[in-house]
């Protein structure tokens, strides 16, 4: 497989989240729709406040019609000196493809756009790529409700995900939600000497740390959010029975840890799938530099994310969580609560046509059938186009767990990649030749 188009993609850094690659960003969405184009696509790019979406067709009368969702833009690649190469700079080691955006989800949207190459399957196919998923899809969602018509499919096709374990293709059915948030917490009006004022000044760094731990309880590791879990839709036996078995020993090792914590009375998987959660993603205030300084700082802050399940609502959730911050506030604080960006959860039939079909070609090109999965992570967009368009889902994670998604080092194993290739190119084939 030619991998020169792709890590000449990989090598435009499209940062979405920073102002200073906004020109970046453009460039990877411009080198796609170029590329579509000589696959005989009409593309449309469509200008937003932020970064464009592209859309592209190749249509043919009387055929079934598969519309691809993917996304181009990545994450920041920092902490860059713990990358063994450089993150833009896409390197293949040991049949690996080490880049950011190597497996989210360049990689893996190339995969759909390499499936063309030679297809004769007659298919209409239609591509929904954006550059603001890593920022929440702010103008794709709108853009989704606005052109319903012309984005109707029968199917919609989605690699942004990871398969179970090496070897094993996965179908991946539901997807949690997302709330986040961005907390700061204000005292005086300036930084002030701990000596002279220590003892009467209020101290923010001090009044995050009480908030922060009256958020989860240490014994069962639940959310205290008054009315969090009111709306948790529970698991059904015969669902759990789908799920394919956790080696919880190797997830240990592949994670440096000796305890896999988390809600008590959910096993693992359920917990990884099924269950809200709550975690920090970012902690300051004060002096961060060498050596001391005796500072009490006006200004502390954090960042949190929220992962929600069927049938909570990311609006709803900040809501509750706003006021719950707000509860836990000391006196002579102030609170500010910014709501950076959420996704709705989604479940998807695992049964559908056309996931019985990418099954079918699963267990072709990879000689076993595949299991069905849920996933913890989120895609904004994934509820948006079920409820708009109504078009059955079929989502085909490429990647693997120890991708190291939004960290550094990230990559895609290139059998992945190569059998992804296939296993596409065989759904058509059989997408095709099926009853209408």
């Amino acid at each position: 497989m030619d991998l020169s188009p792709l890590l000449e993609w990989l090598a435009i850094p499209s940062v979405s989240t920073d102002p200073a690659r906004k020109e970046d960003v453009r460039r990877a969405a411009l080198w796609l729709e170029e590329r579509l184009k000589a696959l005989g696509f009409r593309t449309e790019l469509h200008e937003t406040p932020l970064h464009p979406i592209l859309y592209a067709e190749r249509l043919l009368e009387g055929a079934p019609t598969v519309l691809v969702y993917g996304h181009y833009d990545v994450q920041p690649p920092d902490p860059l000196e713990l990358w063994e190469t450089p993150p833009f700079s896409p390197t293949v080691r040991e049949g690996r493809l080490y880049a950011r955006g190597a497996s989210d989800d360049k990689g893996q949207l190339f995969a759909h756009v390499a499936a063309l190459e030679g297809l004769e399957a007659p298919v209409s196919i239609k591509f929904l790529v954006e550059g603001e998923e890593e920022i929440g899809s702010p103008s794709l969602l709108p853009f989704v409700r606005a052109n319903r018509e012309r984005l109707k499919a029968d199917a919609v096709l989605i690699s942004d995900g990871a398969m179970f374990a090496p070897g094993v293709p996965t179908l991946t059915y539901g997807l949690r939600g997302l709330c986040y948030l961005e907390v700061r917490l204000f005292g005086a009006r300036r930084d002030l000497h701990s000596g002279a004022f220590g003892g009467v000044a209020p101290n923010p760094i001090q009044a995050l740390g009480w908030i922060l731990a009256r958020l989860k309880d240490e014994g069962t590791g639940k959310v205290l959010i008054p009315g969090f879990y009111e709306k948790v839709r529970p698991v059904p036996q015969e669902e759990k029975a789908l799920w394919p078995a956790l080696d919880e020993e190797a997830l240990k090792r592949e994670l440096g840890v000796e305890v896999l914590p988390g809600e008590e009375g959910y096993g693992p998987l359920e917990r990884l799938w099924a269950r809200p959660t709550l975690d920090p993603n970012g902690v300051w205030g004060g002096y961060q530099g060498e050596g001391s300084k005796t500072v009490i700082p006006k200004e502390a802050g954090m960042k949190l994310s929220l992962r929600l399940v069927p049938d909570q609502d990311p609006e709803e959730v900040a809501e509750l969580a706003e006021a719950h911050l707000r509860a836990l506030l000391p006196p002579g604080y102030r609170l500010e609560v910014k709501r950076l960006h959420g996704g709705k959860p989604v479940l998807t039939d695992p049964f559908s046509p056309p996931m019985r079909l990418m099954a079918k070609a699963l267990e072709e090109v990879w000689g076993r059938p595949p299991v069905y999965a849920r996933e913890g992570g989120t895609i904004p967009v994934v509820a948006e186009l079920k409820e708009a368009l109504g078009a059955p889902i079929v989502l085909l994670g490429l990647g693997l767990p120890d991708d190291n998604l939004h960290a550094p080092n990230e990559k895609l194993d290139l059998v992945n990649l190569e059998k992804g290739v296939a296993a596409i190119r065989r759904f058509y084939e059989l997408l095709a030749a099926s009853p209408a």
